[in-house]
């Protein structure tokens, strides 16, 4: 599961719809790998519009780095080194093996070789 795609996630559990606590899901246990890949500079432009810059510190700091800036940069076309930066995090950062937790609910969501379960008991899906 790529870092990237953290940002993206929130509990499944239909009771947590809407809650603002089932956003982020929060990090345990994770073993990471680096995965490396061609850096595109227009790609993480894009990207960074997207995202929910708290999540990303959140999810970041739950995996032990916090050297992020607090506040989401913007104009960082010419920021060759913080571009590179957010690409090794947001693209080459692999979360191979751990579990996300929902701090709503506290459902546990598994992460096993690199691939999330998202599937519910049926009591919870409901």
């Amino acid at each position: 599961m790529k870092f990237l795609t953290t940002n993206f996630v929130r509990c499944a559990v239909k009771a947590c719809d809407g809650n603002e606590k089932s956003y982020p899901l929060r990090f345990q246990e994770c073993e990471l790998e680096l995965e490396e890949s061609e850096f595109n500079k227009e790609f993480i432009i894009a990207m960074l519009e997207r995202l929910d810059w708290n999540g990303v510190l959140s999810v970041a700091k739950d995996l032990g780095n916090e050297s992020l800036p607090n506040i989401k940069p913007v104009d960082i076309e010419d920021n060759e080194i913080l571009l590179k930066d957010l690409h090794n995090l947001l693209i080459e950062t692999q979360i191979i093996n751990g579990k996300m937790v929902c701090d709503n609910c506290e459902h546990i969501y598994y992460i096993k070789d690199s691939i999330a379960n998202f599937l519910l008991p049926p009591h919870l899906a409901n």
